[in-house]
């Protein structure tokens, strides 16, 4: 694994390899990924551009702006409280009790809004930069990062010790990491936003990324939530690779992706491509779109390594390919849908999967793209929104 230590010539290694993804972008616009590109970008072209530019009129904000009182960590820790944990009737007094899939509305919910909003603005802007160059997009977007990852006064500690805290029974669990998986696609952008950044604030953004995959593999939560039997582990293994894939991790990629192969998928997925450990919750239609499209941007995110993620097969057929025709009838018509309707945002439901669009690319299959421009890309829900981490696939085609 890689050291938190990243000294100058590893930055410029990293640095150096963001400046050339973008002027082989460039060059291969019309090439390997032109068709993707040019499809993600003639569909979002005005959504993106709309919302980037009423973000950058907005400052960077991050959890030190919110001291949050219940939490045992400090200032620079980010807190939340777990989701479906409520006070107990039979004990006013004593430790919350589970209901699971009914979110507590009392809940301190401060950081997780804020990195929401990191994680809808920073990638919105950087998108904006790809498509038009206008600095002024990259600018606002490296604020962000400064103020999140580099500027000592407000930067974020590199873990999520005190995240999912139960009242009276725990300062934080593992089930918290979760949370960060709305950093994804912050490190997706970052990995093109990395050359605009100077050298010292660059490698300390990159050190921040390696330091948090190195809590992620080594401390308590991590490992426990690492060896999840649901969609926990599926959203671990995408936020390690997508911090791996922006340090420059190979080692690490590699790993993850044996995982997927050898783990993940075998022990989640049915013959029929169901999740059958998401149908069993109280929120399974959610719950078993979520772990495709998270499953999706997994194999999207080790993309290059072979066998191609996309296209791997369990000896039995099973993969994403599977995995996307069990959901595809669901996402076109939700009426269809066999088994229990969630307790809760049911309404809310479908809303743009990136699974479908990462599927249909790989797999050729029109009708899943054609579908995808229809659904909902901006969520105003706020479970949706939760559930909901990659929205905007022209940083990952």
């Amino acid at each position: 694994m890689m050291s938190s230590a990243l000294d100058r010539r590893s930055f410029l290694k990293v640095a150096g390899g963001a400046a050339a993804a973008r002027t082989a972008w460039a060059r291969t616009r019309l090439a390997t990924h032109s068709e993707a590109w040019r499809l993600v970008a003639a569909t979002d072209h005005a959504r993106i551009l709309e919302a980037a530019r009423g973000y950058v009129e907005e400052a960077p904000l991050t959890i030190t702006a919110f001291a949050a009182k219940g939490s045992a960590g400090g200032l620079h820790d980010f807190y939340s409280q777990a989701d479906y944990f409520w006070p107990n009737p039979k004990d006013p007094g004593g430790p919350y009790v589970n209901r699971d899939g009914q979110s507590n509305p009392a809940n301190f919910d401060d950081h997780r809004r804020v990195m929401v909003r990191l994680a809808i603005q920073v990638p919105a802007l950087t998108a904006a930069w790809l498509l038009t160059r206008e600095r002024r997009f990259s600018n606002r977007a490296v604020d962000h990062l400064r103020a999140w990852f580099v500027t000592p006064a407000t930067r974020m500690n590199p873990n999520l010790q005190f995240a999912q805290a139960v009242t009276g029974a725990s300062t934080g669990r593992s089930y918290g990491i979760i949370d960060s998986l709305h950093l994804v696609e912050v490190a997706r952008a970052a990995h093109f936003l990395v050359s605009e950044m100077s050298v010292a604030d660059g490698q300390t953004l990159i050190r921040w990324f390696s330091s948090y995959l190195d809590w992620l593999n080594t401390s308590d939560p991590g490992k426990t939530e690492r060896d999840a039997k649901n969609n926990h582990s599926m959203c671990w293994a995408l936020q390690a690779a997508e911090y791996a894939r922006l340090a420059g991790n190979g080692d690490a990629r590699g790993d993850l992706y044996r995982r997927y192969r050898e783990i993940l998928l075998p022990d989640q997925m049915a013959a029929d491509g169901s999740f059958p450990r998401e149908l069993t919750r109280t929120k399974p239609y959610s719950y078993s779109i979520f772990n495709f499209d998270v499953m999706a941007g997994l194999c999207q995110s080790l993309k290059g390594l072979r066998p191609d993620p996309f296209t791997f097969q369990l000896a039995d057929g099973r993969g994403l390919q599977r995995a996307a025709e069990f959901l595809y009838p669901y996402l076109k018509d939700k009426n269809s849908w066999k088994w229990a309707k969630d307790v809760e945002h049911f309404d809310a439901l479908p809303v743009r999967s990136p699974g479908l669009l990462f599927s249909g690319i790989a797999f050729g299959t029109q009708q899943y793209i054609a579908l995808w421009k229809t659904l909902n890309p901006d969520p105003t829900d706020k479970e949706v929104i939760r559930n909901f981490p990659i929205r905007q696939p022209l940083l990952w085609v």
